[in-house]
Formats: C-alpha cells, sequence, structure tokens
C-alpha cells in the first residue's frame, strides 16, 4: 500500500499573484499533470469574454443572483474586483474536500483571507510574485488582453496585492513558467502527505501492528 490508497481529506489550493505574474500559466500546467486536482470553477457578475464558456470558465450570475447567494450563506468567499463581484460556491468544495478530491483556487488575498476564516485546516495559500515591475508591466502589454488604461490600472493594484505576500503559506517568484511549476508541485505533494490529511492512516497503522 501507497499514500495515494490511504483515505485523505482533499484540500484547497490557493494561487494567488497580480495579474500577470503567471498564475494562470502555472493553474494550467498543473492541472493538466495532475489527475487529482481540479479547478475551482467561481461565480461572477462580470461578462464572459468570447472565449470563455459559462460553467467552465466561471459561472455568470446577475447582480440580483450573486447578492442572493451572499444573503443564503452559499459562498466560501466573495470578494469586488475591477467593478465585479467573484466568488466560490461552498457545497461543491466541501463534496470534493470529504471525497479526497484536491481543489485549485485562483483568487485574490480578499478571498484567501475569507478562506482561511472558514476552512484554515483545509487551505493551503501560495502567493506568487513576479521578478520585476517592469517584467510584470510586459506580461500584462504582451497578453494583450486589457486596454492600456485598464493596464496601468492593473499595475497600480499590483502593488497593494504584493504586499500582502507575509499572509501566505509559500511564496514563489516566477522568472521561469517550470521552475514556478516544479516549485508549485513540490507544495502540492507535500501538503498531500501531512498526517492530519491523511484520514486512513490509524486504520493502515492498525493494519501492519496486526491489531483491531
Amino acid at each position: 500500500m501507497n499514500n495515494q490508497s490511504i483515505a485523505r481529506r482533499g484540500l484547497m489550493f490557493v494561487l494567488s499573484s497580480p495579474s500577470g505574474a503567471g498564475k494562470t500559466t502555472i493553474s494550467r500546467r498543473l492541472l493538466s499533470r495532475d489527475a487529482n486536482l481540479t479547478m475551482s470553477v467561481s461565480v461572477t457578475t462580470r461578462p464572459p469574454r468570447p472565449s470563455e464558456v459559462d460553467g467552465r470558465d466561471y459561472i455568470f450570475l446577475t447582480e440580483e443572483a450573486f447578492a442572493r447567494l451572499v444573503r443564503e450563506g452559499a459562498l466560501l468567499e466573495h470578494a469586488r474586483v475591477f467593478d465585479h463581484h467573484y466568488g466560490t460556491p461552498r457545497a461543491p468544495i466541501e463534496e470534493a474536500l470529504a471525497a479526497g478530491r484536491d481543489i485549485l483556487f485562483d483568487i485574490d488575498w480578499q478571498g484567501t483571507q475569507q478562506l482561511k476564516q472558514n476552512a484554515r485546516s483545509d487551505l493551503v495559500a501560495t502567493f506568487i510574485l513576479p521578478p520585476s515591475t517592469a517584467e510584470l508591466e510586459r506580461r500584462l502589454l504582451a497578453r494583450a488582453q486589457d486596454s492600456p488604461l485598464v493596464v496601468q490600472r492593473r499595475m497600480a493594484r499590483a502593488a497593494d496585492e504584493m504586499s500582502h505576500w507575509p499572509e501566505y503559506d509559500y511564496i514563489i517568484i516566477n522568472d521561469e513558467v517550470e521552475r514556478a511549476v516544479a516549485g508549485v508541485g513540490a507544495i502540492l505533494q507535500a501538503e498531500r502527505l501531512r498526517r492530519e490529511r491523511q484520514t486512513g492512516l490509524s486504520e493502515f497503522v492498525r493494519s501492519l501492528r496486526g491489531t483491531d
């Protein structure tokens, strides 16, 4: 028997960073290489981008529907970012964790703080930093997703976001994508082996000792 066959509670694996630091690229590579890791699908009030699919990338809601979820306590975390609301539905996350599946979160420091308050023992929080502010701006401009005005807003916001790095469990500087992916993957594997997450260990050790 190996660790993978011992019953285990899943974990919530958070990646945060300022826009352009590379967390989306890192997330996609992790997901493509790890069958037990799935992406949390957030609800949002912002309109979908041309390539986005409702229910896959986000669950797109009206302001009224989002407010109802907040009132009902149906969100693990929620925040307002650039004039739109984002949040994480509670029920599918709790179901996945109980089944031993790990959930990847692409959320900001505000959402991470709320997850800490609601489920600290299930949370592993990692912050991705760019190698420099000049490189961060270059990446934002190169992806050509936003207008120059929005890029400047994101750069202004980045300074505040990066000030929250001490609130995270791990820090990765994304100067080279594959090295950053390897570092994040190592964190994930180590956290899966934490004694308290391996809920089947007591039974396994009893079987090794030949006791009931």
